[in-house]
């Protein structure tokens, strides 16, 4: 099961890119009742402060054994053993149980899952740095369908253990080593408060190469501020912030605009009307545009998903508007195509070549 690769589950998983946002496009009642916890939350305890001391609760922790998840790579590529960096990466959602409000991290499928997850994006970090990949109480997928404050008391918790794995991180990682941060749909809701309450005006920031929110909307005037770190512009910048959110042409991003429209910043403005972060993945730069020869490889599953085969010149990429990213018509990847030509799910495999090379090219520019 563990040669299974992300895109067999990609599909069920369905990947949010927030409550309010899959709120508006799942808000049937059908999925509701499938999906959201009917038990009341649990306010279950933190986690000991020396938790994450303990190698099982982790997904990916050096030294990395044989069966890592983040050391898969595809054909033509090999993982770094000693890389100079290291990097805490966030997975998305991966339980689907409605039985409670947040995964116990004992639940064989939802573990699964995240290794599946961590195979297909994390692995795009492992040539420059070392992966940390923690075991969280993620909140359940149906925490993204409904705005009852057990959703909220979800995240938080979740959170919580986020933050603890972060500061073993920290603690483990010499302190003259450079750091990447990423993570994907709800792993990047966690990182843009990782970022607030545990980087931002400290000199951990110093040391961050790069911070990778992907999936998830970062408005240009009222989060990066608070974040600590300026949007990436140039190819060859380090200590910045790089975001997109991927669609195929014709694409219609009203209803994750117009809830955006909806929320307020981290400064405590509105969003409304301002212009969220889009940083091409392909030429590593803000609202910057590439064809699809540029595009140095895509990941494609085989026909029995037990692996994926990289394929370079497939995909192009320019931003748009107030900052989606579009991605022309789109590789033919099926059902795992969200509505409106949303390639949410795909959104770090689309460029997992490029993203390799971003995080190479930034690293050097560390250095200097």
């Amino acid at each position: 099961m563990d040669r299974k690769f992300l895109y067999i589950v990609a599909g069920l998983i369905v990947l949010v890119l927030g409550a309010g946002i899959a709120w508006q496009l799942w808000s049937t009642q059908l999925i509701t009742r499938a999906l959201v916890p009917t038990v009341a939350f649990k306010a279950e305890p933190s986690q000991p402060k020396t938790a994450y001391a303990d190698p099982r609760m982790w997904y990916s922790r050096p030294p990395n054994s044989a069966n890592d998840p983040a050391l898969w790579v595809p054909e033509g590529y090999a993982p770094n053993r000693k890389p100079e960096a290291a990097l805490f990466f966030i997975h998305p959602t991966s339980f689907l149980d409605r039985s409670a409000w947040n995964m116990p991290l004992d639940h064989p499928d939802a573990s699964q899952r995240a290794r599946l997850f961590i195979r297909g994006q994390a692995s795009a970090w492992n040539e420059v740095a070392e992966v940390w990949a923690p075991k969280y109480r993620q909140a359940t997928f149906g925490a993204f369908l409904t705005n009852a404050e057990d959703a909220s008391k979800a995240l938080d918790l979740a959170y919580r253990d986020v933050a603890l794995a972060f500061e073993e991180f920290v603690q483990q990682v010499p302190k003259d080593r450079p750091i990447f941060l990423a993570g994907h749909s709800q792993g990047a809701l966690h990182l843009t408060r990782l970022l607030r309450e545990k980087v931002a005006g400290t000199p951990l920031a110093r040391r961050v190469v790069a911070a990778y929110v992907v999936g998830w909307p970062v408005s240009l005037t009222t989060d990066t501020e608070a974040l600590g770190l300026p949007a990436c512009e140039a190819a060859d910048q380090a200590g910045c912030l790089l975001s997109w959110q991927s669609f195929g042409e014709p694409a219609d991003p009203k209803l994750i605009i117009d809830t955006y429209d909806a929320t307020t910043g981290f400064n405590g403005q509105p969003r409304k009307d301002t212009p969220f972060l889009c940083t091409n993945p392909i030429t590593g730069t803000k609202d910057g545009e590439a064809p699809a020869s540029a595009n140095l490889g895509t990941l494609f599953p085989s026909d029995d998903f037990a692996t994926a085969e990289l394929r370079p010149g497939e995909v192009p990429a320019r931003c748009d508007g107030r900052g989606i990213l579009l991605i022309g018509p789109g590789p033919k990847l099926g059902q795992y195509v969200l509505p409106e030509n949303n390639y949410h799910v795909f959104d770090i495999s689309l460029f997992w070549a490029n993203v390799r090379a971003d995080a190479k090219r930034r690293l050097v520019a560390f250095a200097k």
